[in-house]
């Protein structure tokens, strides 16, 4: 199986009391806090363009990468190869300038607890996926395993996407090598998460999390309450796009997924339909819509699929 790259194989074993601190600039505290989101917002779509624009290796990477899917679905059609499940290992680098933001062990176990059920179709809601896309909805395969945590204080109110929270030099904790690395930290303009898609830099890849979007215990805060938020943007760091495709009735690259307007927001009524090419009902209970998390419970089987290759692709 060819990959594109692979991450380091060795682990490095963390414990969950590993802090250390760093105190910012005037200049280095970052915008004052807005109010928690009321409506979903991520920014992977616009550093993935961003990505294409400036890094020739990124959009080489992709591509690559979207020829390995393209024949590693090919193959499962023919049933020449197996779906499998994979296990993804994930260090948690917790990033505080309160009390509150220093997230609690049992609210990031809980996290990786969401990730696994959602993942396997084990969530409790899978059971209400409409009729319409009972034919499509699926177990990915993939779990989830906590491998460590990190902790560092820094005195910043929020971060911004440049990326700083994932390098030290900047009050960050850098990345660990062969894991999935999930930063929680408090976020900017109202986001509650971004993801670097597969095939970007080493040193900056993984999943952003807004800390009270993590979870669904401690200071996990409604509507974003039930882990959701780490599901969509794993989704995104597998190589799923948004599911309107980030245009008017654009394309997630994904066949089984009907095209959408545009995003849905809140808890859109079962049977809402799309004005796109054939006026199909729109799964806005998919996990890459922008629903609120209470709404969003099914990837499809062609989402499954995706993932799963962009996983092995990962080394994973």
């Amino acid at each position: 199986m060819r990959k594109l790259y692979l991450l380091a194989a060795g682990l490095m074993v963390l414990t969950a009391c590993n802090k250390t601190d760093f105190t910012a600039t005037q200049e280095d505290l970052g915008e004052e806090v807005t109010a928690m989101a009321q409506q979903r917002a991520c920014d992977a779509d616009v550093i993935y363009q961003n990505q294409l624009a400036t890094d020739p290796d990124f959009r080489q990477n992709q591509a690559n990468l979207e020829k390995f899917i393209d024949q590693y679905e090919e193959d499962v059609r023919r049933g020449v190869r197996q779906l499998t499940t994979i296990n993804i290992p994930v260090v948690v680098n917790v990033l505080y300038r309160t009390d509150a933001e220093d997230i609690s062990e049992p609210q990031i176990q809980s996290q990786i607890d969401i990730l696994t059920e959602d993942f396997t179709a084990a969530n409790i809601e899978y059971s209400s996926v409409p009729a319409d896309f009972a034919g499509v909805k699926a177990n990915v395969g993939i779990t989830f395993s906590l491998q460590g945590i990190k902790r560092r204080y820094a005195n910043k109110r929020s971060w911004r996407t440049n990326d700083d929270m994932k390098k030290s030099s900047k009050g960050g904790i850098d990345p660990t090598s062969g894991v999935l690395n999930i930063w929680v930290c408090t976020l900017g303009n109202s986001l509650l998460g971004y993801a670097q898609f597969p095939g970007g830099n080493p040193a900056t890849d993984g999943v952003v999390i807004l800390n009270t979007a993590t979870g669904n215990t401690g200071t996990a805060a409604y509507p974003f309450n039930l882990g959701r938020t780490a599901t969509h943007e794993v989704g995104h760091w597998l190589n799923l796009r948004h599911i309107w495709g980030d245009a008017t009735c654009g394309s997630d690259e994904v066949g089984d997924t009907p095209l959408h307007n545009t995003a849905n927001y809140g808890c859109p009524a079962s049977g809402h339909k799309s004005t796109c090419s054939g006026n199909p009902i729109e799964m806005t209970m998919n996990y890459m819509d922008y629903t609120d998390d209470r709404c969003m419970f099914m990837f499809s089987a062609g989402q499954s699929t995706r993932m799963i290759a962009s996983a092995g692709a990962r080394g994973f």
